[in-house]
């Protein structure tokens, strides 16, 4: 079984045809479920965020499901083939695993080390443990990333202070109006990263803070959650861009909330004062043609490049910590990996050799019948035992093979030297005269 990755992200594609591979537009579960239904894959996980559109799958011919998950990926979101190529990577087995530990430790986010993709992580595999898509392989893949995730964040400082992307665009905001203490500010959508940028906002001493939903509890509930913010009802939303010197966007809407033409006649309304635009929600809150609008400084997602690289220029350190994790925590699952390619063999051997231990017993049985209870449950047990020692050293040397072309060697001679694949059909007599008569299992 190989473990494959097929994707984009920011570092590979354009804000445009991230926005089109949105998979939370037409719901994971159906995405999942897709998947697994062509039968290229065993398993599946899709993790998408405003960053990412990621595959993640369990397979028998890699190749084969490559192939497949691109096509897929092109027929469900109605993408062209020659549009895709181009801004796909993908990865096999345990690279797989590296880039996946990678991404939730924060190592490939678009601020380094930023809290909230290893939640969005979680979130993935639970749509998939639920859609009944992730077996045995992605469910240990994904838990092992999210122990990477915990232990970046306890022993580095990789994720200390403030790393979202909230918290980029609160530091473009600075470097736009230096002391945000006066300044009013406009956050439009409810949801967590909305919160996250009003804390951030609240953090750098901004008083004057509105918080917009279409839904009022909503908003109410996150202006309160906040505290010394406002909540305002979708109505007011043309008055509270006519008030406002920043406006954050960050909604989960489909299409944008903000048309140029929508933010032409807020400028009019402000007599073109400037108004600065921060748009971080995926897909695009506000229309990239408003930013041609005199007065008008819209910037996007891909517009806080400047900030990731001066936040990693600042974490060097500890992303050098994080990524000796993240390599002890894949070869911790490398080794997880292989031993699971020995399982099948272990498994036959440890059969074989307990049908020939109560074969043995069966036909011993005239000879057993006179002693008591206790001394044949002995027998049971000691017999039981001698069979456990002498599979203990094979077993363990099995597991512990570093490569699956020796494993693949050791297995095949198991196979051979005991006839294992033999092993349903080894024994000659019918099935009703093997049955063994049972021996209880002292306890003394």
């Amino acid at each position: 079984m190989h473990l494959l990755l097929v994707g984009i992200s920011h570092k590979t594609a354009p804000v445009e045809l991230r926005e089109r591979l949105d998979f939370h537009a037409r719901g994971l579960s159906d995405a999942v479920r897709q998947v697994t239904e062509r039968g290229s894959a065993r398993e599946a996980v899709v993790v998408s965020t405003c960053n990412r559109a990621e595959l993640y799958a369990a397979c028998e011919d890699a190749g084969a499901t490559r192939d497949a998950l691109m096509q897929f990926i092109c027929e469900f979101h109605g993408v062209p083939a020659g549009q895709l190529a181009p801004h796909v990577y993908t990865s096999d087995d345990l690279e797989t695993a590296r880039h996946l530990f990678r991404v939730a430790a924060g190592l490939d986010s678009m601020v380094m080390g930023e809290p909230q993709i290893l939640g969005q992580v979680k979130q993935a595999h639970t749509v998939a443990a639920q859609a009944r898509t992730a077996g045995p392989i992605l469910n240990r893949l994904f838990h092992s990333s999210f122990a990477v995730g915990k232990r970046v964040r306890s022993e580095t400082g990789l994720g200390s202070g403030a790393v979202s992307i909230g918290y980029a665009a609160v530091s473009l905001a600075r470097k736009i109006f230096g002391d945000l203490g006066g300044r009013s500010v406009l956050v439009i959508g409810a949801g967590e990263m909305g919160k996250l940028t009003a804390r951030h906002m609240t953090a750098q001493g901004v008083r004057d803070i509105t918080i917009i939903s279409r839904t009022m509890a909503t908003a109410a509930r996150t202006a309160e959650a906040i505290g010394g913010a406002r909540a305002a009802g979708w109505n007011h939303l043309d008055a509270a861009l006519a008030a406002a010197d920043i406006v954050m966007t960050a909604t989960g809407a489909a299409s944008p909330i903000l048309t140029a033409g929508h933010v032409d006649r807020v400028m009019r309304r402000r007599r073109n004062r400037p108004l600065f635009i921060i748009d971080i929600a995926m897909p695009r809150d506000v229309d990239a043609r408003a930013g041609e609008i005199e007065q008008v400084f819209l910037y996007n997602i891909d517009d806080l490049q400047a900030t990731v690289r001066e936040n990693l220029a600042r974490r060097a350190s500890e992303v050098a910590r994080a990524e000796a994790i993240v390599g002890e925590e894949v070869a911790k699952f490398g080794a997880w990996l292989r031993a699971r390619g020995a399982v099948p063999t272990v498994v036959a051997l440890r059969e074989r050799f307990e049908a020939i231990r109560r074969a043995e017993l069966e036909r011993l049985d005239f000879k057993l019948s006179p002693l008591p209870p206790e001394a044949r449950a002995r027998v049971d047990e000691i017999t039981h035992l001698i069979v456990e020692k002498l599979l203990l050293t094979p077993t363990e040397q099995l597991k512990v093979l570093n490569d699956d072309e020796t494993i693949a060697a050791y297995s095949e001679a198991l196979n051979r030297l005991f006839g294992l694949s033999d092993a349903p059909s080894a024994d000659p007599r019918p099935a009703e005269s093997r049955r063994v008569a049972p021996f209880r299992r002292s306890n003394s």
